[in-house]
């Protein structure tokens, strides 16, 4: 079995700062219904609209509102696809400048293993959990690997 490209430290370096974790449909329901609540509830306690897409909001501290300090993201199952495929975002996958820079930042991103492995094992776990997303007005960019895929299975 061939090492593995990452591994998940839970250091919540990607659970801080604003802006990243745009959540579609799917994940509005799943988050909503993991909390208890009904969607419109939900996104009224931990959401907000900026540019057209709905985001968890930020606490104070600059982390995701459901992040705790020595816990880790306090939604785990619940959490949105964007969350559920760090690190495997587009610009980490098409560029190893960008792939190198995460490694400042993400102590689970394992650079013996290369670039090359890294992407052949991002775009399978992508995949295999259902996190490769079309384009679309809600999507994140960051999920949107059709051309990655299409372009991996010619030779």
């Amino acid at each position: 079995m061939p090492e593995s490209s990452f591994n998940c430290q839970r250091c919540g370096h990607c659970c801080q700062g604003e802006g990243g974790i745009v959540m579609t449909a799917p994940d509005r329901e799943r988050l909503a219904r993991h909390l208890g609540l009904d969607v419109p509830a939900m996104l009224e306690s931990c959401a907000e609209s900026v540019g057209g897409k709905l985001r968890l909001r930020a606490g104070a501290d600059g982390y995701c509102v459901f992040f705790r300090q020595g816990q880790g993201c306090g939604v785990h199952p619940g959490r949105p696809d964007i969350c559920r495929a760090w690190p495997y975002f587009r610009g980490n996958l098409v560029d190893a400048a960008s792939w190198e820079m995460i490694q400042t930042d993400c102590p689970g991103v394992n650079r013996a293993a290369g670039h090359a492995l890294f992407v052949s094992q991002g775009l399978d776990y992508l995949c295999e959990h259902g996190l490769a997303h079309k384009a679309g007005p809600e999507t994140p960019r960051a999920l949107v690997v059709d051309d990655l895929l299409a372009r991996r299975k010619t030779p």
